[in-house]
């Protein structure tokens, strides 16, 4: 049986907001590829806050 986890949507906006960067920054994150933008509309971007955390998290060694 597999559990079924819901996702956490929330703008571009809110998730700058919620980890403390620009907005151009999650657009640049789905530009890239590194997080998928959901589009629910002509102009209604979402993404998933679990994603972005996961792209935040990852870092390299310099």
């Amino acid at each position: 049986m597999s559990k079924n986890k819901s996702r956490r949507f929330a703008t571009v906006a809110q998730a700058a907001e919620e980890f403390g960067v620009c907005d151009r920054t999650i657009r640049r994150y789905i530009a890239s590829g590194r997080v998928a933008g959901y589009r629910f509309g002509p102009r209604m971007v979402r993404v998933d806050l679990d994603e972005i955390e996961a792209a935040m998290c990852r870092m390299g060694a310099a």
